[in-house]
């Protein structure tokens, strides 16, 4: 669950390189997509135009980066996209993309153990690596700013040393029971965050990361 933090303006440190925008009106909604650097790879993932980064933080075996619709912050937002890395836990091979976007779900589950909801969405090939897309909600969770719903897109990907993790999360009023997970909604916030793939990163080179640009 996305937690009440300060709100930090990264200005400059930001490890996000924005490449292109505006995909054709009549296929889908506008779009920017990102390539950043975390731990072994180059993450590559789109977010709406209408998203800007809000929080960003790397520490030796993590990385997080939040964004959220231009106006909210990361203490007061309607929807918020989450990138996470976790260094070298690709290497225990006990833990798959799907059993780690369980692992993920449960966090709703203990906020909300008589609200809770989630649903698979199924294995995902980012190149060649594997993925796993799940859907997890709270009808009514109650945290220090407030009582409220939550529901968020879970994507996991193993890297070739690192997980990766994208959860696309949005709020609403609060309900007394679980919420309903529609699969057409999910599925194109899925579409929405591709093309997601996973580049090497090249010694010596800067942003915008020509060779994953290429690939």
């Amino acid at each position: 669950m996305a937690h009440k933090r300060a709100l930090h303006h990264l200005r400059g440190a930001l490890l996000t390189s924005v490449l292109a925008a505006a995909a054709a009106a009549h296929a889908e909604p506008q779009k920017f997509t990102t390539i950043a650097p975390i731990f072994s790879q180059l993450l590559v993932v789109s977010q709406p135009a209408n998203f800007v980064p809000a929080f960003e933080k790397a520490v030796p075996e993590r990385y997080l980066r939040e964004s959220v619709p231009k106006g909210e912050t990361v203490d007061h937002w309607t929807q918020m996209i989450t990138v996470t890395g976790a260094k070298g836990l690709a290497n225990n091979r006990d833990i798959t993309p799907e059993s780690f976007a369980g692992l993920l779900a449960n966090g709703f589950k203990k906020s909300c153990p008589g609200s809770f909801s989630s649903k698979p969405l199924g294995k995902l090939h980012v190149g060649t690596f594997d993925g796993f897309a799940a859907v997890a909600g709270c009808g009514s969770y109650t945290s220090s700013d407030g009582t409220r719903g939550e529901t968020a897109l879970i994507v996991t990907i193993r890297g070739a040393q690192d997980y990766y993790t994208i959860q696309w999360a949005e709020r609403s009023a609060p309900i007394d029971q679980p919420p309903a997970l529609d699969d057409a909604t999910w599925m194109q916030r899925l579409h929405d965050l591709g093309p997601v793939r996973l580049c090497p990163i090249v010694a010596g080179e800067q942003a915008p990361y020509p060779s994953c640009v290429a690939g």
